[in-house]
């Protein structure tokens, strides 16, 4: 009997959902940075067993505050994400369950098994002083979770609607990603896989290249750059076994552009320098990178820019 199934990864932002599908995966295909709202895009990464093939997708973090034009483009992509797929896994931070963590939870269909992901469970476990102290904690708010989404403040026609399964975890413990991998296979429709096993994602280099520059460039901006910044592939051709790789790197204001080079140019060799590294760990190959920045006022609410890029 052969199982496959596509799995939606969905949570407030900065819950580590980019990081849970690279692990779950075993290779990076999704960036993460501390910056909420890092992933913009519908990421496809697929696992194989011997008897079983997961399809996951990560999606953006669900935005519940500024409501600008990308911001809604994003949140669309999270709920048709949800219409389309054989279980889910909701994201949250072991110990805790806020307002933006309901409004998420008022999203998922009545209809689906959802598996509730206790994430970040090593930062849950570094605030207790004793052992008995943590298990404690954590069978209590298990027990809390455990209740019925209605209670736990979701909408009234949810009703009497339960997570199908509880997982305390850390993406970052190879042995908790083998157990969340246990539990999803059997939620998993039986069917023949839609996938070559040597299939990681359906995104293609040009794709991921863009996505680990816009990394790069959280990274080493860190709080001083909004989000409101993206990367734009010029041109993505190979020469021989090389590939030659052009890129824009788009703000909305000519301070966020100065942020990003740096002091003669010294931010943006390394964001470029790192960028190139990773790709040609992921491409297996030697990568010819140049990089631009260039100011673009207004596009997180351009709707013909957002289109271009793939978001609207």
């Amino acid at each position: 009997m052969f199982r496959c199934g596509t799995i939606a990864i969905v949570g407030r932002p900065n819950m580590g959902k980019s990081t849970l599908l690279n692990a779950l995966v075993g290779q990076k295909i999704s960036i993460t940075s501390r910056k909420a709202q890092t992933t913009r895009h519908r990421i496809l990464g697929v696992q194989n067993r011997e008897a079983a093939q997961f399809i996951f997708i990560d999606t953006p973090g669900f935005q519940t505050r500024l409501m600008n034009t990308l911001n809604k483009a994003l949140n669309r992509t999270v709920t048709t994400a949800l219409q389309d797929v054989n279980v889910a896994c909701y994201v949250v931070e072991a110990g805790y369950f806020g307002d933006d963590d309901k409004k998420v939870l008022r999203l998922l269909p009545n209809d689906l098994p959802v598996v509730l992901v206790l994430n970040k469970l090593d930062l849950f476990n570094s605030r207790f002083q004793t052992p008995s102290e943590r298990d404690q904690a954590l069978l209590n708010f298990m027990k809390e979770m455990s209740q019925p989404w209605s209670v736990l403040g979701g909408h009234e026609d949810q009703g009497q609607c339960e997570f199908a399964e509880i997982v305390p975890m850390s993406a970052k413990s190879p042995g908790d990603i083998v157990r969340l991998l246990d539990v999803l296979e059997g939620y998993l429709p039986e069917a023949e896989a839609v996938y070559d096993v040597d299939t990681v994602t359906d995104r293609s280099e040009r794709f991921l290249a863009a996505e680990i520059l816009r990394e790069k460039v959280f990274r080493f901006t860190g709080e001083e750059l909004p989000y409101t910044s993206t990367v734009v592939i010029d041109q993505f051709k190979m020469d021989g076994k090389m590939r030659r790789i052009a890129a824009t790197i788009l703000v909305d204001r000519d301070s966020h552009k100065a942020m990003i080079i740096g002091q003669k140019g010294e931010r943006l060799k390394k964001i470029s320098t790192d960028a190139r590294i990773d790709m040609e760990k992921l491409f297996d190959g030697k990568v010819f990178l140049e990089t631009w920045v260039k100011v673009k006022r207004g596009w997180a609410d351009d709707r013909a820019e957002l289109r271009a890029q793939g978001l609207e």
